[in-house]
């Protein structure tokens, strides 16, 4: 099979996956329907918190259902938590909650991680570029699906929340499943053409290079540990500004002066073109640069620059000019994320067991989806939302400290 088929199938896959981060879109419907702040980040932080922990049930299943088995089911899970939560009015807490957040987030999980190890096997030579081009569709996806609900399609005007659950649910599961078709492991042995595999070290004195550790072995290295940390500052951080970036900068354009309807649109744009749009380029372009200057010293710059952002944005949500260059700075930093900590994976414990070792990885993002959100709502529902972002950004820098501590793992 030619393996650009496993990038577009890829790529189509997170297309539908990344409607997860369109969820702000939905927020303001919601509160006109009686919701609080804190209410709305319950069944984002509760959908991240599922997809966290089924892409662990997806690692497990990965090698005995195969991955294109896998995907399948992921889509058609995800498409039935929007549909059937459509179905059930669109409004109703317990039932977005349970549908859209548990429901959804499990199909998003056992879906994800499917294109991450597909891609790694068929492109060991480029890791960082094919995962950073594996999960770009996540982050685009957010934009088309925040635009199509909003201003461009006006879905949720025109036929309302519930109506736009279901069109959603049915275009997910077509999506995934079409792009699951490419989703299989090259044959045995296969390698690219001048590709040479790294080869294990054979001093037990050294850390070993190219060796492929198990579950259970990475979990006993304190590099494990680091990463996950690192993990959980930096995603929290981004997933709480998703959270509230059309909340938040509404309020402190209106504060300054702005109509409500003007604040509403350019904090919307704010989301749906500059946050996501550079989100989903951050993904390739943090991925291809990670193969240049390598995991660490990526991590080490993204999680810097990161920390220092969210605290700015304080002072640059009141200004639309600088809410969209705060925007789209945070977007692009926040991708880095899905490109770098897979790959850093890879090279820290192995490429073979990446499918395995990643998810748990990833459940930093599921700790950092609860933790980031409700700090948000929380202090967002006091109307303190610089506190919020002050301590996201302090946060963050810890995590650069934690990644400068990241040594190579020995066997």
């Amino acid at each position: 099979m030619n393996r650009g088929f496993v990038v577009l199938g890829a790529i189509l896959i997170q297309l539908a996956l990344g409607a997860i981060y369109a969820w702000s879109v939905f927020t303001p419907g919601l509160k006109d329907a009686g919701w609080a702040s804190s209410d709305t980040q319950w069944v984002f932080a509760i959908g991240l918190a599922s997809f966290a922990v089924f892409m662990v049930v997806a690692g497990r299943k990965l090698k005995t259902w195969g991955p294109k088995k896998l995907a399948m089911i992921g889509g058609i899970v995800l498409g039935l938590g929007y549909a059937l939560a459509g179905i059930f009015g669109g409004t109703d807490f317990w039932a977005l909650v349970l549908l859209i957040g548990l429901v959804g987030g499990a199909g998003i999980g056992l879906a994800y991680v499917v294109p991450i190890a597909v891609g790694m096997q068929w492109f060991p030579d480029k890791k960082g570029m094919i995962t950073g081009l594996a999960v770009a569709g996540f982050g685009f996806g957010a934009m088309g699906w925040v635009k199509l609900a909003g201003s461009w399609g006006n879905l949720i005007a025109n036929m309302g929340l519930g109506t736009t659950f279901i069109i959603y649910g049915i275009a997910f599961a077509v999506m995934v499943i079409i792009g699951g078709m490419w989703m299989v492991f090259p044959p045995k042995g296969w390698l690219p053409e001048g590709y040479t595999p790294p080869v294990a070290s054979t001093d037990s004195t050294k850390p070993v290079v190219g060796a492929n550790f198990t579950v259970s072995e990475m979990l006993k290295s304190y590099q494990f540990y680091l990463i996950f940390l690192t993990f959980v500052f930096s995603a929290g951080a981004g997933l709480m500004s998703i959270g509230l970036m059309k909340l938040y900068p509404m309020q402190a354009l209106m504060d300054a002066g702005m109509s409500e309807a003007a604040a509403s649109g350019v904090a919307g744009t704010a989301m749906a073109v500059f946050f996501s749009l550079a989100n989903g380029l951050g993904r390739i372009i943090w991925g291809t640069l990670s193969d240049k200057l390598g995991r660490k010293n990526s991590i080490i710059i993204m999680t810097a620059t990161q920390g220092i952002l969210v605290i700015l944005f304080t002072y640059m949500a009141g200004n639309e000019i600088l809410l969209y260059l705060g925007a789209t700075l945070i977007g692009f930093n926040f991708g880095g994320n899905f490109a770098l900590f897979p790959t850093i994976t890879a090279d820290t414990f192995g490429a073979k067991n990446v499918g395995q070792n990643y998810p748990f990885i990833f459940l930093a993002y599921g700790v950092g989806g609860i933790v980031g959100p409700m700090l948000g709502g929380m202090l967002g529902d006091l109307q303190n939302f610089s506190l919020a972002f002050t301590i996201s950004g302090v946060a963050v820098l810890l995590g650069t400290v934690l990644t400068i501590l990241v040594k190579p793992a020995k066997k």
